[in-house]
């Protein structure tokens, strides 16, 4: 499909059947990605309770990497999919050489910085004296991979901002599947132990970088040249602008993940591992609701760029009433069933008892997070940078850590059980106010526009 076709489906197509047909790829691909990091903690589960809590320590370093890959890639992908509705094509062609090799060079530094400061690095992490050689292993052969799984983040967002998140999909996809493949054989056949999950990531990831390099050239999306990078004051501030808020998101996941680690150290081994189980199994739900943001964030992009800001209110509401229906089906199911997942992944007695309580208070709040997410992946994509790093570092930033670091002091374990839904109520709040915020700038706008081709008719 060539640019100028893409262009015409953006903003022609109605908004339902064009969200759905970009959503369903995100959404499996999301839905892999995060069954994979599930299959992780299941197989490393059957070593033991601590190389369990290992994969949870060291997620933040995951989270890391993560953070700097979106960073670059909803950084470029944002304002490649803004240009190509202005239809400013060679700007998107920098942007799109830009963010894949600041992707890249940003991998290599964690995997430097990782490198020299492992062992403290893994103290500060939340690693007791029985988890630091599981973290230790892990994140000895994640690192390596770490330039890699950041640039592959940079190609899987730029395909998918330019409305082709079939091959996405593809990329992503078989990676996870991959993955899930060569853990037992890795972990058990070779018995390589949680080693063996780390590096049957590393070539998963590898794996999908080459795949999505493909997809670039097949699908006709912006290639990435290296001529085309430029390191410069305004493309840099376009990608920081568009990506602040995945940095934010991400890096502040990482630091609540480390935060609460050291909140459950004093509670054992168990609750370090039961904490890092319930994140596997909220992320995974979550996941299908982000994988269909995802669908919502080109059409967004698109017709603001367009200045067709009715479809973008449109396309706003749509995902807002689906996915509040989707996360209230999917919390009731979580609710009855906390026990019997938590058990699928630890059958411990104690990870399951500590575990199955936070699972379900996260449940409560779920169904809030709909309009959360679809308010930051509106306002990200529009370019509100300010609005949409705010509402990207509340959930796990502004407000979590700080209740986190108040709330145990109160309610012991349950505080920490309970800290994520209290997050969730405020940011809920924070949501609510920014939304209107935008909103009168959204008319503003629309205003200014009726004026000018007034304007425009009369002469």
């Amino acid at each position: 499909m060539s640019q100028e076709e893409k262009y015409q489906m953006m903003i022609e197509t109605p908004i339902p059947g064009l969200i759905g047909k970009l959503a369903v790829p995100t959404i499996i691909s999301m839905l892999v990605t995060s069954f994979y990091n599930m299959a992780d903690t299941f197989f490393v589960g059957k070593i033991g309770t601590s190389a369990t809590a290992a994969v949870g320590v060291a997620f933040p370093v995951m989270a890391i990497i993560q953070a700097l890959g979106f960073f670059c890639g909803h950084g470029s992908g944002n304002s490649i999919s803004r240009k190509l509705g202005a239809q400013e094509n060679d700007a998107a062609k920098e942007l799109a050489a830009t963010g894949f090799f600041g992707g890249l060079l940003l991998g290599c530094f964690v995997f430097i910085g990782g490198y020299i400061f492992l062992t403290p690095l893994s103290r500060i992490l939340g690693s007791t004296d029985t988890i630091l050689p599981y973290t230790k292993d892990y994140l000895r052969i994640i690192l390596i991979g770490a330039p890699c799984m950041s640039s592959q983040l940079v190609l899987n967002n730029q395909i998918r901002f330019q409305g082709n998140a079939f091959y996405a999909m593809v990329g992503v996809g078989t990676g996870a599947v991959l993955n899930i493949i060569l853990d037992p054989i890795f972990i058990f056949g070779f018995h390589l132990g949680i080693s063996g999950a780390a590096l049957a990531t590393v070539i998963s990831q590898f794996v999908s970088f080459l795949l999505l390099l493909a997809g670039i050239h097949i699908s006709d999306c912006i290639p990435i040249r290296l001529k085309n990078v430029r390191f410069h004051k305004e493309r840099l501030l376009e990608i920081a602008g568009g990506g602040l808020p995945s940095l934010f998101r991400q890096g502040l996941g990482s630091v609540a993940t480390m935060t609460l680690n050291i909140a459950a150290n004093p509670y054992g081994d168990a609750a370090i591992a039961a904490m890092s189980v319930v994140s596997r199994i909220s992320m995974f739900a979550i996941s299908a609701l982000i994988g269909f943001g995802q669908g919502f964030q080109p059409v967004c992009g698109f017709n603001y760029g367009a200045k067709k800001y009715g479809r973008v209110r449109e396309a706003f509401w749509f995902c807002v009433k689906v996915s509040t229906v989707f996360l209230l089906g999917t919390a009731i199911l979580g609710f009855l069933f906390s026990g019997h997942l938590i058990g699928i992944f630890r059958d411990d007695a104690e990870v399951i008892r500590i575990g199955t309580a936070a699972l379900r208070f996260q449940c409560a709040t779920l169904v809030l997070n709909g309009w959360i997410i679809m308010n930051n992946m509106m306002t990200q994509t529009m370019g509100k940078t300010l609005y949409a790093s705010l509402l990207a570092s509340a959930r796990q930033g502004l407000f979590f850590i700080p209740i986190l670091l108040i709330l145990p002091r109160i309610f012991g374990l349950t505080g920490i059980q309970a800290a994520q839904a209290a997050a969730d109520v405020f940011t809920m709040i924070l949501s609510l106010i920014i939304y209107r915020l935008v909103m009168t700038e959204l008319n503003r706008e629309e205003a200014e526009l009726t004026d000018s081709v007034t304007e425009t008719q009369s002469t």
